[in-house]
C-alpha cells in the first residue's frame, strides 16, 4: 500500500503536550479507513479526556490513516466506541509483543482496524 501526503487532518498537532510524551513509543495501531471529519472529531474529544493516551504518529494512505497510539486499554475503548456510533467493521487483533521481565507475562501490541461503510448517494 503506497503512503500519501495527509489529506485528512493531523490529529498530534491538536493533542498538546502530555506527560511523558515519548514519540516513538505504541503500544497499538488505529487503522482507519474511509473515515470522515466527525471521526477524526470525535477521537480528539476522547484524547482530550485521557491525560496518558496520545498519538506518536500517523501515516496515511489513499483510503485513510494508521495512528500510533501509546496506550491499548484507550485504543480498545475507542474501538469499541466507533464501532457504537458509526456503521462500519470493526476487527481487532493482537500479536505477542515482547515478555516482562518481572512478571514473566506476554505484552501485546494491538491493532484496532476500523472501515467505515461509505455514505451511498441516495443517503445525503
Amino acid at each position: 500500500m503506497k503512503k500519501y501526503i495527509a489529506q485528512f487532518p493531523s490529529l498530534m498537532e491538536s493533542q498538546g503536550e502530555k506527560k511523558e510524551y515519548r514519540p516513538n513509543y505504541f503500544e497499538g495501531v488505529l487503522q482507519l479507513r474511509n473515515p470522515t471529519d466527525e471521526v477524526f472529531n470525535m477521537i480528539q474529544n476522547q484524547l482530550a479526556h485521557d491525560e496518558k493516551a496520545y498519538i506518536s504518529k500517523e501515516v496515511y494512505y489513499k483510503n485513510g490513516v494508521d495512528m500510533f497510539f501509546s496506550s491499548n486499554r484507550f485504543l480498545l475503548k475507542l474501538g469499541r466506541k466507533l464501532k457504537q456510533s458509526y456503521k462500519g467493521k470493526l476487527l481487532v487483533t493482537r500479536r505477542i509483543f515482547t515478555t516482562d521481565k518481572m512478571t514473566s507475562k506476554f505484552v501485546y501490541r494491538v491493532t484496532v482496524l476500523f472501515s467505515l461503510e461509505p455514505k451511498r448517494i441516495d443517503e445525503e
